[in-house]
């Protein structure tokens, strides 16, 4: 099972996947406590089509509306994720 954790520093953070020793990341940037936008998601090559993508931007939304803020989606993968899920519309501003 993959671990999803998040990491904030200052301005920027970013979620990272860990599977069988491989990292995953989706790297946003705190522009306020309201909002942060989503502008790079990383998956290498030995986690391809195991929906690493998705599970971090799945926590990316569960967060967001755990803890009040919007997402920006610069990243095309976050913004292609969020065009498949209508029903997360409520977490993004676009």
């Amino acid at each position: 099972m993959a671990d999803i954790r998040r990491e904030e520093e200052g301005s920027h953070g970013r979620y990272v996947l860990t599977e069988n020793g491989v990292e995953a990341e989706m790297a946003f940037t705190i522009t306020s406590p309201k909002l942060r936008i989503v502008d790079h998601t990383g998956v290498p090559d030995a986690l391809r089509g195991t929906g690493a993508g998705r599970r971090m931007a799945e926590q990316l939304v569960a967060d967001a509306r755990a803890e009040g803020w919007k997402i920006i989606p610069l990243c095309p993968f976050v913004n292609a994720e969020r065009r498949k899920h209508p029903d997360w519309a409520d977490v993004f501003q676009v």
